[in-house]
């Protein structure tokens, strides 16, 4: 049967089989002690009893106590422990060296229950990993493994099932939980010539995707990857721990040794008393609740961070969040959306005033001088005229490098482009001040080329990107939880710039950066700052700075996996509103951390003295290990709880 329980199951019931025997023990030894005549035969039976307990809670410890020094390790929890409790047992402590062990057994039971609870929020990310894939071929469907499926294979993805690779849709739509990912519980529709994420589930309809990218390369592997390697990075406070203990531990048995041989050379005697103080020292000074409580505490916090789709690749990073009171922003894919959209359309007046050509018209003109192009402000100008678009009549379509486009709309040429395609065709009185991309129309007659002069400005269409919905609360939001200022660095110009950092109330911006100048800008940011400063950002240009930053948060959704790399944070759903509540995480996580460590050291030190004037005993000894060590325990556990409330408050 026991073959059947769990670990965690085994060692409870060690722990409760070993408890009946001591109280058992206890009654026993309590009643012939006080008992007329006692009796021999109940005191060896009590005694049995309590080595009997010993051995069953005490026999973990003790073994690898011996397994460490036979490799070396000889300063751990475990040797104090079995070092104080056999010097118990010689000295006739039978029930408080059983006491030790058993509290100790329940505090490492805690322990276990506690860190399985923290990473079951890590851990549950391992279970978006797909087993299969399944492949459209000439011959019919195959099932077969993700890493066998290559980019431009068609696979089918059925409701229930999870999306194993990333790609784009090419037949269907259905609606996607994507909760793994981004920590979003509302379901996200899509439909044909959409992107999808693996580790997404199907819910709905049936899918045929084109898949984009080896599974290597996919966001599941990408996830798997940061959640492998978060534990890899520690923070300050762990690594002082560490340290610590390593000098820590040998310090406190040399000094036990010292308490316990010294003073009765002194004093002449006492031996007994001296050594049952230096076993208490031992118990007392053990660093269970340094040990065990900080890194958990760090835990806590990088699973609290999962749980609301945020993946922390290092509990340094959490740590050095905490510390952030900048925070500098890329434009483009961060605060705005990087779609584009017609927010204008202007046609010029004549000298009466008058438009030259109606609104709809303008539109329809540059529609069609830009239908054959793929970029993203032809297709939002595409997009925003609405109707369909012929071939018939339009001609001599042609691409003007890095200024626009020409095109011949029934037998008259029309030019369509930026400001410096104006100044080519003569035309030096237009608008350019407008907080938005401008795409100027010009008019040229029969077709006149642009030296020729003579064009006529028919007016412009201005193109804005969109600004996310709820930057501006989560701007907010950030100086709430600490950051004292907001700078956005962006390519743009300066008046879209000052219009964007205005809307959202960021405190300062620079604009017209190229990808080596927003590096430059970014140094002095650090330089100028008194405490840490944080990037966020999205492209491959952002990569660079992402590394210099502090912390570097990337956008993991649309973000390109060079920054996602470089980051040191991924937010997996592209939300802004997640940096707050980070920040907040972060700052508890450091705050919990310190806690545990204050409240250790103060305890044990005051019980250690106490201990070493005799006025401690076993059981006040246990408390400031083990209970002390629980306390600490449930300290850390409190970032479970407030994850849980950080997701539902999403």
């Amino acid at each position: 049967m026991l073959k059947k329980l769990t670990t965690q199951q085994k060692d409870i019931l060690k722990i409760a089989v070993a408890a009946v025997i001591f109280v058992i023990a206890m009654v026993i030894h309590h009643v012939d002690h006080h008992a007329e005549g006692a009796s021999g035969t109940a005191q060896i039976i009590s005694i049995v009893l309590f080595l009997a307990a010993y051995v069953i809670v005490g026999y973990g410890p003790v073994s690898k106590a011996v397994r460490n020094i036979s490799h070396g390790e000889v300063f751990d929890e475990n040797f104090l422990m079995t070092v104080a409790t056999i010097g118990a047992l010689l000295l006739r402590q039978w029930d408080e060296a059983v006491a030790v062990m058993l509290f100790y057994a329940i505090g490492e039971a805690f322990e276990h229950y506690a860190v399985n609870k923290s990473r079951g929020s890590i851990s549950d990310l391992m279970d978006i990993c797909p087993d299969y894939a399944n492949r459209l071929t000439e011959d019919g469907e195959e099932t077969v493994d993700p890493y066998d499926v290559m980019p431009g294979d068609i696979i089918i993805v059925r409701p229930g099932e999870r999306i194993p690779l990333d790609g784009i849709i090419v037949d269907g739509a259905s609606s996607l939980d994507s909760s793994a990912l981004t920590g979003e519980s509302i379901p996200i529709d899509v439909e044909k010539g959409m992107a999808v994420s693996s580790g997404c589930i199907d819910l709905t309809g049936v899918l045929k995707i084109e898949v984009t990218s080896e599974f290597d390369d996919s966001t599941v592997a990408r996830i798997l990857d940061l959640v492998e390697n978060s534990g890899s990075k520690k923070a300050r406070v762990e690594k002082f721990i560490t340290k610590f203990a390593r000098y820590y531990t040998p310090a406190v048995v040399f000094s036990a040794l010292a308490l316990a041989i010294i003073p009765p050379l002194i004093l002449h005697g006492g031996w007994s008393v001296w050594v049952y103080r230096a076993l208490l020292f031992l118990i007392i000074s053990c660093p269970c609740a340094l040990v065990i409580s900080v890194p958990l505490a760090f835990f806590g916090g990088v699973g609290a961070a999962s749980r609301i789709g945020v993946l922390v690749k290092g509990s340094d990073y959490l740590e050095a969040m905490a510390d952030v009171d900048t925070i500098v922003f890329d434009k483009t894919g961060t605060l705005t959306t990087g779609i584009f959209k017609v927010s204008n359309v202007r046609p010029a007046c004549d000298a009466n005033g008058e438009d030259v050509i109606g609104s709809e018209q303008l539109l329809g003109i540059a529609a069609h001088i830009e239908m054959f192009s793929n970029h993203p402000i032809a297709r939002s100008i595409k997009e925003a005229y609405g109707k369909e678009l012929t071939e018939s009549g339009v001609t001599d379509v042609t691409e003007i490098s890095g200024k626009g486009m020409r095109a011949v709309i029934e037998g008259s040429a029309y030019y369509a482009g930026n400001a410096g395609l104006m100044h080519d065709l003569g035309i030096d009185d237009y608008p350019q001040q407008e907080a938005a991309t401008l795409v100027h129309i010009a008019y040229a007659g029969d077709g006149a080329a642009p030296e020729a002069g003579g064009a006529v400005y028919l007016g412009y269409i201005a193109i804005a990107d969109t600004v996310k919905p709820g930057v501006e609360k989560a701007i907010s939001k950030m100086k709430e939880s600490g950051i004292t200022k907001t700078v956005m660095l962006t390519g743009d110009r300066e008046v879209i710039a000052d219009r964007v950092a205005q809307e959202l109330g960021i405190d300062e911006h620079v604009a017209g950066l190229l990808p080596e100048g927003k590096v430059e800008a970014f140094e002095s940011l650090i330089t100028g700052s008194s405490g840490k400063v944080a990037f966020v950002g999205d492209g491959i240009n952002d990569a660079p700075t992402l590394a210099r930053a502090d912390v570097g948060l990337a956008m993991g959704g649309m973000g390109q996996q060079a920054a996602i790399e470089a980051a040191d944070i991924v937010i997996m759903d592209d939300d802004p509103a997640k940096i707050p509540l980070i920040k907040r995480i972060a700052k508890r996580t450091l705050s919990i951390a310190k806690q545990n460590v204050v409240f250790a050291l103060v305890i044990k030190f005051a019980v250690l003295i106490l201990g070493a004037v005799g006025l401690a005993n076993m059981w006040l000894a246990v408390f400031a290990d083990v209970g002390v060590s629980v306390i600490c325990i449930l300290n850390s556990m409190r970032m479970i709880v407030s994850s849980r409330k950080e997701a539902e408050n999403i």
